[in-house]
């Protein structure tokens, strides 16, 4: 299985240095249930919990070839050692394997991501013409590492707000955007189009819009091809979607939730633009108003005031720091205050995530899923839903419906938890 990536940064270097090792029997693939998860099959009783790769058939990680595009030209060692994620000790057992690792030329703009400027860039006349350059690289990849099939992740960097337009309504209004240069074709959303067009299962680890426009949708349903984002649920939006469900859970009321973060890897240069913090910010959001669903509890949310802030701070490169003030309200309206203080890295976090989407929709394809993959929420900030759709953002809640979803491929039944039957048989 080829697994191919635009954008070979902290994030990418990270995932597949880890792959690499995990292979060599150097570590372990900590924080990824496609390795290390178990699901329970049948009643509580039955004490049957296999392991999900031994449940499901799942690509295996002997079986994966890496490949991609980044605007600068440094094989994968290289890149991993700039991004200063891992240690020096890990890479230089893996150099050799990391090092045949080399990106393409990648599709950019400038316009589109600011605070970022390379030279390994494709020249074309158009977004189209990219476009197909996009395609030409995918399918040179497949044929010299004989993959019989792909998986195409965005590990590149948050582009600047965009909003849903007239380009994005139709494949043949997206296409046609394409041939004429339209501005509100992002890079992102071309390496999705060729992706999608090709039929190869698409994943977005960025808040940008790229897959998640109807044109791409109705594409990704006439090739046959699973789709899935957006933004990697790393740290601080992590923590949210936890405690979140549980003050909801209690009728716990919130009066305010402030979120900062200071970071100094090449995404926090990215995120110091107010453009590309937009999106993000977007991201963001919407996990506490669709989790306390303000509307119909006036009472306890109604007035919650939300605030998020990322900072650049180079000197804590990768390892992000995420402070959360929580002003709570209790019995009576006594007021209370959770603090919570993630010091987290950023890259490490990911990496595990880009494995089960890779492995995850590679397996949506072969079971015949096309589409929207909404089970595969759990891994998202902004879960791509259906228009119309709310999406799901309380983490317990995502996870049982990708256990389910699981569950409902191998024909087991679903479960939800009521175990009245365990008491009935007493009767």
């Amino acid at each position: 299985m080829g697994v191919l990536i635009p954008g070979m940064g902290a994030v990418a270097t990270t995932f597949m240095a880890g792959v690499i090792a995990v292979r060599k029997g150097l570590s372990q693939p900590i924080g990824s249930l496609t390795e290390m998860g178990t699901i329970r099959i049948g009643k509580r009783t039955d004490n049957n919990k296999p392991k999900i790769k031994d449940f499901v058939p799942l690509a295996k990680l002997k079986d994966i070839a890496f490949g991609g595009w980044d605007i600068f030209p440094e094989d994968m060692y290289e890149a991993a050692v700039h991004a200063d994620v891992l240690e020096k000790e890990l890479l230089t057992k893996i150099k050799r394997d990391l090092k045949k690792i080399k990106p393409m030329k990648a599709v950019f703009d400038n316009k589109y991501v600011t605070r970022l400027d390379g030279k390994h860039v494709k020249k074309g006349k158009n977004k189209m013409a990219l476009a197909k350059a996009v395609m030409k690289d995918i399918a040179d990849f497949k044929k010299k590492n004989k993959c019989t099939r792909l998986v195409m992740i965005w590990c590149g960097s948050t582009e600047i707000y965009l909003k849903e337009t007239k380009v994005h309504k139709t494949i043949k209004a997206l296409e046609e955007g394409l041939r004429k240069n339209d501005k509100n074709i992002p890079p992102s959303m071309i390496y999705a189009y060729a992706a999608i067009k090709m039929g190869i299962p698409y994943a977005n680890g960025a808040p940008n819009l790229s897959c998640d426009i109807p044109a791409l949708i109705q594409l990704a349903k006439e090739t046959k091809t699973p789709i899935g984002g957006k933004d990697f649920k790393t740290g601080q939006t992590f923590m949210k979607t936890v405690l979140a469900p549980a003050f909801k859970a209690r009728a716990i009321g919130v009066e305010g939730w402030f979120s900062t973060n200071i970071l100094g890897n090449r995404d926090g240069a990215v995120l110091d633009d107010p453009d590309s913090f937009k999106s993000k910010e977007v991201s963001k959001l919407g996990v506490l108003e669709q989790i306390f669903e303000p509307k119909l509890n006036p009472e306890l949310y109604g007035d919650m005031y939300h605030k998020v802030r990322i900072n650049y701070y180079p000197p804590r490169g990768d390892n992000k720091e995420g402070w959360d003030n929580i002003d709570i309200r209790g019995w009576l309206n006594y007021k209370m205050q959770i603090k919570v203080d993630f010091l987290c890295r950023d890259s490490i976090l990911a990496a595990p995530l880009c494995l089960d989407l890779v492995i995850f929709l590679d397996l949506a394809k072969r079971v015949g899923m096309s589409g929207i993959q909404e089970w595969l929420s759990f891994y998202w900030k902004s879960p791509q839903a259906k228009k119309g759709l709310t999406p799901q953002h309380d983490l317990f809640k995502q996870l049982e419906k990708l256990e389910n979803t699981l569950r409902h491929m191998k024909g087991e039944s679903l479960i939800n938890h009521l175990g009245l039957d365990y008491y009935e048989d007493d009767k």
